[in-house]
């Protein structure tokens, strides 16, 4: 910015003083017009903002640090970080086999019900609108024990190139084939 000063600016009492210059082609006015015109329009529509989200209805589904077994929650440490979701169905009387999970996996019952029993033992029962904590790494099968079709869907926060299941022929085998 240019700015020329006078010397009816200066400050003859004081030599070291001077009035502020005056500048041609000042933006400040203009910038100070465009901040207070976008905080106004920002201020003003805040309670729309607020309105749309306030339609919101939010349930929280539980808040764990450990899972249906009573273990402590753990999360991947190395690796590139890979989040897989899923719809399950599982027949009435039909289960998913045993096997074991090598990252942290939640589910969600859309309907019907299940019994997962762990190898040590532990047996929990879910019913439709309840949240599960997935054990790791601890071989479990799940049993659709009602009379419809089980539906849940499933988040596995997975590493890639890490299988999200590790199949098992019977407890405590804890080898098998990966999905």
């Amino acid at each position: 910015m240019i700015f020329a000063v006078s010397s009816s600016h200066l400050n003859h009492s004081n030599p070291y003083s001077m009035n502020k210059p005056t500048y041609r082609n000042d933006r400040r006015p203009a910038l100070r017009s465009l901040l207070f015109s976008f905080l106004l329009v920002v201020a003003l529509s805040a309670p729309a903002f607020a309105r749309d989200y306030a339609q919101a209805t939010v349930e929280k589904l539980t808040v764990a640090t450990t899972n249906y077994a009573e273990l402590q929650l753990e999360y991947p440490r190395n690796g590139t970080p890979e989040v897989t979701a899923l719809i399950v169905h599982l027949p009435s009387g039909s289960s998913t086999g045993w096997h074991k999970h090598p990252v942290p996996v939640y589910a969600w019952m859309i309907d019907g019900e299940l019994t997962v029993r762990t190898e040590s033992g532990i047996e929990k029962r879910f019913m439709k609108g309840e949240p599960i904590i997935e054990v790791m790494n601890m071989l479990h099968n799940e049993t659709n024990t009602g009379k419809k079709t089980a539906s849940l869907v499933v988040f596995y926060t997975g590493l890639k190139d890490v299988p999200n299941v590790i199949r098992a022929d019977e407890p405590g085998a804890g080898t098998g084939n990966s999905r």
